[in-house]
Order: structure tokens, then C-alpha cells, then sequence
């Protein structure tokens, strides 16, 4: 467990909370792995039918916690002039953490809703595309800025967005980085409904006892038709992975990262 997360079984619904709002919930290593764990210890509990993933009221995640992502290496106080080598040391074992999540999604067979209110930035706009119902509220904005870190695509996004919202729009945000509206995101197919701000989580939990009525059974069956395998995704989730440590020893990604923090902390 961890004091940035908390995950609570209410009923038949397991409800995993990001609780991070001074950073914006970013995602720290030891999040993903307690977000991993609530979904793999709901698989064969009979008493879970569902699952909701929330940041609560504002803020949804401002995606990978880059200070944690790089931090073992960053401890020279010039962070820029460390960057190089926090980046090739230790960005295999950080991703492995956001990985290991990313498989737990792919393989989960339990209904996921997902209730974003405000920023959801980077994977917290991919792991959307392995939810069944995303309720998003009129403040909330989706981007997934990659390409501007010298970086690619993850999550298995550069397979399941364009199957989801076209290739077109899926260029528009993957590649050029662009940032959607609610109201842009609901049109693209990949928000069910919007809601006034600070209603989502409430929304979402009114889906979920909607799903906890279903035949549980006919729901799992049906569920698995319409999804792609698991397989598909995580063979999809390697290849991005590997492309990604890659990038991250690019000459292009250690540029941005420097950039980055150099603004940050400037």
C-alpha cells in the first residue's frame, strides 16, 4: 500500500483512488505496483464485479512522476547535467513498474470505469483505451505528449486508439501531441459521458451498480467478444516498450529531459 493510492471495496465495486494533489497525481513506482496488485487480486474474487479508477475531484493524473522515473540517478544536484545517465540506468526498471500495470489492464477480466475530472496527461489518458466506461467532466483534458519528450507511444495506445477513435484523430494526439476536450474525447468515441465537474466519481458509481446487476457471466463472455485478446495487447505493449527505453537513450529524449527540468526547476 502506499499513501498516494487508496483502493476501497464498496459492495461489489473495487474503487482504486489516485491520491497525489500537490503533485497532480502523477504516478510514482510504487502506485502503479499497488494499482497492479487491486487489479490482479480482483481477478478471481467473486465478490468483485467491477472496478472504478479515479483521481478524485480536479484532477485525474498528470501521468509518470518524472522525478521518480529518474530519481536514483538524479542525485547530483545539476539534474540536467544528470539526466544522461539517470535516463540509460534507470529507465528499464521504471517502466517495468508502469509495465507490469499496463499487463494487469490487458489481461483484467472486470469491467473498468473510469471517472476523470481535470487533467489526464500521458498514461493517464492511455490506460483510458483499456477501460469498459469513462465518465469525464466538462473540465477534463486528454493529451498525451510523447512525441515533445523525444519519446513514443505506450500502453498499447498506438494500437488501441486508432481502433477506437480512427487513425486521424489518433495522429492528431499521439503523434502531434494535441490536447482534446471532453466534448473532443466524447465525439472520438473514447469518453462515454460528460458531467458537471465534481460529479464523475458519483456517475461512475451509479454505472457500476448498473453493471453489478448484469448476469455476471453473460457480461465476462460478452466483455471478452467485443475486446481485443490479451495477447494482441501485450505483444503491442512489448514492442512499444522496447521502442520506448530506446528512445529514451536518444539524443532527442535526453535534449527534452533536460529542457524539462531545467524549466521546472528554473
Amino acid at each position: 500500500m502506499t499513501a498516494h493510492l487508496i483502493v476501497t471495496d464498496e459492495g461489489a465495486t473495487r474503487v482504486i483512488t489516485l491520491r497525489r494533489p500537490e503533485k497532480k497525481n502523477a504516478i510514482t513506482q510504487d502506485m502503479y505496483r499497488v494499482m497492479g496488485d487491486a487489479i490482479d487480486t480482483a481477478q478471481n474474487n467473486p465478490a468483485i464485479r467491477c472496478l472504478i479508477i479515479t483521481g478524485g475531484s480536479g484532477v485525474f493524473t498528470a501521468g509518470n512522476d518524472l522525478d521518480d522515473f529518474l530519481k536514483e540517478g538524479t542525485s547530483n544536484t545539476d539534474t540536467a547535467h544528470s539526466a544522461n545517465s539517470a535516463i540509460s540506468a534507470n529507465s528499464a526498471n521504471s517502466a517495468n513498474s508502469a509495465i507490469k500495470f499496463l499487463y494487469s489492464l490487458a489481461h483484467n477480466v472486470k469491467p473498468i470505469i473510469a471517472a476523470v475530472d481535470g487533467v489526464a496527461i500521458g498514461i493517464g489518458t492511455t490506460m483510458l483505451f483499456h477501460c469498459d466506461y469513462v465518465l469525464a467532466s466538462t473540465t477534463a483534458t486528454f493529451s498525451t505528449p510523447f512525441i515533445h519528450l523525444g519519446l513514443v507511444p505506450e500502453g498499447a495506445s498506438s494500437l488501441l486508439m486508432p481502433r477506437t477513435m480512427g487513425y486521424q484523430r489518433a495522429f492528431a494526439m499521439l503523434v502531434m501531441g494535441r490536447t482534446f476536450s471532453a466534448e473532443d474525447a466524447h465525439l472520438a468515441g473514447f469518453v462515454n459521458v460528460v458531467v458537471s465537474p465534481g460529479h464523475t466519481e458519483a456517475e461512475a458509481r451509479k454505472v457500476a451498480r448498473e453493471i453489478c446487476k448484469l448476469p455476471a457471466e453473460a457480461v465476462a463472455v460478452s466483455r471478452k467478444l467485443i475486446r481485443l485478446p490479451p495477447e494482441d495487447m501485450t505483444r503491442r505493449i512489448d514492442q512499444e516498450g522496447h521502442l520506448f527505453r530506446e528512445r529514451m537513450r536518444s539524443t532527442e529524449a535526453i535534449a527534452a529531459f533536460k529542457a524539462f527540468f531545467s524549466r521546472d526547476r528554473g
